[in-house]
């Protein structure tokens, strides 16, 4: 139901500066699968800011020198922690469509995630109401938090 609604939202609100993700744990596998969803353009704003440029022309999201760029961007911009240990991921695709882009990727885990903290800084630093929507899923735990420039980090315990 929440996963939905923020699905739905997210459709509505461009110009609206926002981002979208989603953050389930798959216990079959011991690792989380996540997606993150980002207007293009708005990506293409932020990348810049840290001095490097991209042609939306020249982007390929089955490139693995794009693939790796994003890959080091999320690693940046979207920290998790579960049980206080950084976790790393990969991605595992990427689409881009209609000036928006979505990635899945998946992080390794610990068993029986207690904590988990997400810090996300997506844009935080380019737009001043920017809304990072953030959802978790882990086992019956689903809870969704808007994180924004003033508050970039939630940490959720799971029960």
């Amino acid at each position: 139901m929440l996963k939905t609604l923020f699905f739905s939202i997210w459709f509505f609100l461009h110009p609206v500066h926002v981002t979208l993700t989603s953050i389930d744990y798959i216990p079959e596998i011991d690792s989380f699968k996540v997606f993150v969803r980002m207007y293009f353009d708005d990506f293409l704003r932020d990348y810049k800011l840290d001095g490097n440029e991209i042609k939306d022309k020249e982007f390929s999201t089955t490139d693995a020198l794009y693939i790796n760029m994003m890959q080091k961007y999320l690693a940046e911009k979207v920290i998790i922690k579960v049980n206080d240990k950084q976790l790393s991921g990969k991605i595992q695709n990427m689409n881009l469509a209609d000036n928006e882009i979505s990635m899945n990727l998946e992080y390794g885990a610990s068993k029986k995630p207690k904590t988990v903290s997400v810090k996300s800084l997506i844009m935080t630093r380019l737009y001043n109401d920017m809304s990072n929507m953030i959802l978790v899923k882990i086992n019956d735990f689903e809870e969704g938090v808007k994180l924004t420039s003033d508050m970039t980090e939630q940490s959720f315990k799971i029960k």
